[in-house]
């Protein structure tokens, strides 16, 4: 019995890499069950203005880039969306799937498919090292600190409302340019806020990443989900809009009252926190001593190094729903700011350095994590595993009741989402085949648009594919204790979803 209750206060759920390791094994043994097999996959070729298509077998042809050689191919998308470069990315061509000679991949794949996917993710990487050289930059000339003290007092016996006002302004850049990877640029300078105010490292995840990922889940505008599904299904984002902000509406103040109902809870009793056996070190990591240093005083000097770093987040949103910037871009603009402050900041050229060079060491561990997470879809990719298995799904579903058609849609999302954890990778890949369905069962496409939505982002609250284990790595949350607090919302999304989508259904 003692050696039984010792194991259990002594286990510690497996980090991030383990867990991902774990799965890299699992999708290796997939490519090895599930049979091989592609769609042919239709590009454009900007060089030559005209439309490539890929058989399964590699084999490429070239057609002319109009209406007429897409309709003749079965895909009910405007040309321009080609040409404009809305759709960048190959999509599947309908009734277009072979079965393929199996490709198994082998333990030997495992190592060279993380150094790949750590290549292919190097914008993303590059974009969190300098994010991180620049938190380091400004923990050194002590602005976190002196804000950090002067925002405790303001917010003293209204601590809710900040954590209420993060979560409704990033559940807005969710469903308005679908706010995901840029998020782990506000850890560093919110979670210290959080901690003041008395709250876990659980409270900082919902109010950014959950509250983030509701607002992408019920996307309205989101130019990297239903913008570009809707697109990929032959119809315009606008339709469906309504129902869609209805959730969104009714989204957020569900996040909103949950994280409510948590942050009361541990502030009555602190050992309700489900990472309450990590308080001290989670505090001493992002506090100095685990406390604020209240002696910093809040100069001129300081206040412009915060005005400044907190310029970065609206440019950066700017920048990615209006300039059509992507990683490089926010990198740059992250790294001016840095190199601005490095000269206003007073630090020699060896302090400004070391600190520079330290704040980013401190996310190696969050950068080697999303190589190995696009290590794991590249074996799928390579294995031929992610197209068959839409193949079946779009078998199953078809000739379904139209009811029952949209939410077992939903479920196939959710499902789907965990082979492709990206929005808009999923949604050209899998809309040109799933909404031509809907037609066959007399509902709107816009439906199966929604069930892309509400199922594929289910599942990334949870997938370790995708960006749960980068967040969760950068403020050294275990796994099992995330999934023990958004198991809830999941829930909600699914149950809700079916509802919103069953509505739909009826009111055709």
């Amino acid at each position: 019995m003692l050696i039984t209750e010792k194991l259990g206060k002594t286990f510690r759920f497996p980090t991030a890499f383990t867990i991902l390791f774990i799965i890299m094994l699992l999708a290796i043994g997939l490519t090895w069950l599930v049979p091989a097999g592609s769609y042919s996959k239709l590009s454009y070729n900007s060089d030559g203005n005209n439309l490539l298509v890929t058989s399964p077998y590699g084999d490429v042809t070239s057609v002319a880039a109009n209406q007429d050689e897409l309709e003749k191919l079965n895909i009910n998308i405007n040309i321009d969306q080609f040409v404009n470069g809305t759709i960048r990315k190959p999509i599947a061509i309908p009734d277009t799937y072979q079965r393929l000679e199996q490709s198994p991949k082998g333990l030997g794949d495992v190592a060279e498919s993380m150094v790949k996917g750590t290549i292919e993710g190097a914008d993303i990487i590059v974009f969190i090292l300098i994010l991180g050289g620049l938190i380091g930059v400004i923990n050194k000339t002590g602005a976190f600190d002196a804000g950090l003290v002067a925002l405790s007092k303001k917010t003293k016996g209204n601590e809710f409302l900040f954590v209420a006002l993060v979560s409704i302004v990033m559940a807005i850049g969710g469903t308005t340019c679908g706010l995901e990877e840029e998020a782990v640029a506000f850890y560093p300078i919110l979670v210290p806020i959080f901690l003041t105010l008395g709250y876990d490292s659980i409270v900082c995840v919902g109010a950014i990443f959950l509250a983030a990922s509701i607002g992408t889940a019920f996307s309205t505008i989101n130019p990297f989900s239903v913008v570009i599904a809707s697109n990929a299904a032959g119809i315009s984002f606008t339709e469906g809009l309504g129902i869609r902000s209805f959730g969104f509406l009714i989204g957020v103040t569900v996040v909103i009252g949950y994280l409510y109902w948590y942050c009361e809870k541990i502030k009555k009793n602190p050992s309700f926190s489900y990472t309450y056996e990590d308080r001290e070190e989670f505090r001493a990591r992002f506090l100095k001593n685990g406390e604020l240093d209240t002696e910093v005083p809040f100069t001129l000097r300081r206040k412009v190094i915060l005005t400044l770093f907190a310029i970065a987040f609206p440019l950066m949103v700017w920048g990615v729903s209006v300039a059509g910037w992507w990683f490089p871009q926010m990198a740059a603009s992250f790294l001016t700011i840095a190199i601005i402050i490095i000269f206003i900041s007073g630090l020699n050229e060896k302090e400004a350095v070391e600190a520079f060079t330290q704040g980013a060491s401190e996310l190696v561990a969050v950068s080697l994590i999303i190589g190995m997470a696009r290590g794991v879809n590249i074996v799928l990719e390579q294995g031929m595993v992610s197209d068959t298995i839409l193949a079946y799904a779009s078998d199953l579903v078809s000739g379904m009741h139209g009811s029952i058609f949209a939410v077992a849609q939903m479920f196939i999302f959710f499902l789907l989402g965990l082979v492709v954890p990206s929005s808009s990778g999923l949604a050209v890949l899998s809309m040109p085949i799933m909404a031509p369905l809907a037609d066959t069962v007399m509902i709107p496409r816009d439906i199966v648009v929604s069930a892309y939505n509400w199922g594929q982002y289910a599942m990334l609250f949870l997938a370790p594919t995708g960006l749960v284990l980068v967040t969760l790595q950068m403020l050294d949350i275990q796994f099992n204790k995330w999934v023990k607090f958004v198991f809830p919302i999941v829930a909600f999304l699914l149950v809700f979803g079916s509802a919103l989508l069953v509505g739909q259904v009826m009111m055709v």
